[in-house]
Parts: C-alpha cells; structure tokens; sequence
C-alpha cells in the first residue's frame, strides 16, 4: 500500500502522462480515488461540481486529457504533512509551453491506499490561458 505522500506524486505522474497523450492513465488515476469519494473545487469559476465516485472521476479525467497541452509539466512540488497521518497537502506548478503556470493545492485524504476526499485548489484562469479557452469562459461568465 502507498503512503499518502507516494500516492500524490503518483497522481501527479499520472497527470502528466496523460496531459502528453497517454490515454491509459485515465482508468490509473481514477484508480487512485475510492469508489465512494468527494472531491471539489472550490474555486472553479463556473461554480464547483463535487465529483462523488471513481466513474465520476475518470469522466473527469477523460474530459482534462483530451486538451492535450503541449510540453505539459508538474514543478515545485512540495508536500507538507499534517497532524492528522491520512491527510496531506500538495503544491506544486502545472507548467507547458508557451510559457504559462497554473499554480495548485490539493489537500487529499488518503486512507487504506485511496483518495476518499480531496479539495483541488487550482489557478483555473492560468489552465484556460493554457488551453485557448480564457473567451469561452468569460463569455460562461457573463452570461451566468
């Protein structure tokens, strides 16, 4: 089994893969996730939509993987444990061509190997600058 630690820089790995055009790691990262789980995004800008089960999550994925970012990359990683041994925060950087950052946090819980929750704090206007999207979301924005 994982320690909590190895599975978010197993998660992050598997973002990257699939960011470059490995479409196999959709099903690897759903699998890190129980099949029962609550993940959110608090600060996404169309408002969050919690993702609540593994097949939820590997739509998800499905979905972030066909942008396919050029140059896709995960730097300044940093994982600070807590009090608590089934929780952990991760900061990093996504990073890819032309330039752009989308910096991140994500506080996981982690128990018996899995992600039961976790809470993705993600620079969402850095990942639409990235991926040509920025007008699209303004114009969601605006039109809410």
């Amino acid at each position: 089994m994982r320690t909590p630690k190895e599975t978010f820089r197993a998660m992050l790995d598997g973002a990257c893969r699939l960011q470059n055009g490995d479409r196999d790691q959709v099903d690897r990262l759903a699998g890190f996730y129980a099949e029962d789980t609550d993940v959110r995004h608090p600060m996404a800008p169309l408002g969050d939509t919690p993702l609540p089960s593994r097949e939820a999550l590997r739509k998800h994925f499905a979905a972030a993987g066909s942008a396919g970012l050029a140059g896709f990359r995960v730097e300044d990683v940093r994982v600070h444990h807590t009090t608590d041994p089934e929780v952990v925060i991760g900061e990093f950087t996504y990073r890819g061509e032309g330039d752009w950052a989308a910096p991140c946090i994500i506080v996981f819980r982690i128990r018996d190997g899995v992600i039961v929750e976790s809470r993705d704090y993600i620079d969402h206007l850095g990942l639409a600058r990235a991926t040509n999207t920025l007008d699209a979301l303004c114009a969601q924005l605006t039109s809410a």
